[in-house]
Order: C-alpha cells, then structure tokens, then sequence
C-alpha cells in the first residue's frame, strides 16, 4: 500500500475558510463602526436643530447630546479593536497552518494588510470624533 504525499493531504479549503472567517470580522467590525459614526454625529445634528450650541454641562461633564458623542466613539473603538484582533488571530492561525494547505500562487499577506490598515484607521477615526466634539 502506499503512503500518501504530501501533496494528496494538502486541502486549500482551510486557509480559505480562514480567509473568510477573517472577511466577516472585517465587515463586522466596519457595520460597528460606522453605526458609532452614525451615533457620534447624531448628538451633534440634535444639538443644531435645538438652536442651543452652548448646553450646560451635565453631571458627568457632558452635555445633554454628549452623551451620544460619548456612545459612537466607543463604538467606533470597540469596531476598531474587533477587527485588530481578528487579524492577529488570522496571522497566528496561519502560522500553524501545514505549508501544503497554503496556495502557492495566492498573496496571503493583502488580506492582514488591508486587514490591520482598516483598524488602524477606525483608530483614527475615533481619535478625530473625540477631538472634533471639544
């Protein structure tokens, strides 16, 4: 009887698997961050149609639409944060991965790439909503 190759045990449908689960993580974390966006303006469209730009501060130190500035960057953080983590994840799980269950032929790193840039922008872009709200 003879042993089977390497080649015959390779199965390129692991790594794509990977590779979508690592897609739906992105696209979650996007749909998360921009419902914070969505939220964090939302105050700030509020606090317009009151015709009121100074609000007295509430017990917090925020006013009564702050709250919601508050909301949409943390969910613009917590968007951000998923998808970082979810492409460390996807770049460890690689790792164990057998070399006969990589393609050859495909770009592996574009997926971590775009992966870590989009986090890295929701960074930025709660950074901006928190300084655009002072």
């Amino acid at each position: 009887m003879l042993m089977p190759t390497q080649n015959d045990q390779s199965d390129p449908r692991i790594f794509f698997a990977a590779e979508r689960t690592l897609l739906a993580w992105l696209r979650t974390g996007l749909t998360v961050m921009g419902l914070g966006f969505v939220v964090a303006r939302f105050g700030l469209f509020l606090r317009l149609l009151s015709q009121r730009p100074q609000q007295p501060l509430g017990r917090f130190g925020l006013g009564p639409f702050g709250a919601s500035a508050v909301l949409g960057v943390l969910f613009v953080v917590v968007g951000a944060i998923a998808i970082l983590v979810a492409t460390a994840q996807h770049r460890r799980y690689l790792a164990t991965l057998p070399q006969a269950d990589l393609p050859t032929s495909y770009n592996r790193a574009f997926a971590l790439v775009l992966s870590a840039a989009v986090g890295l922008l929701g960074l930025l872009l709660a950074t901006y909503l928190v300084v655009s709200q002072t």
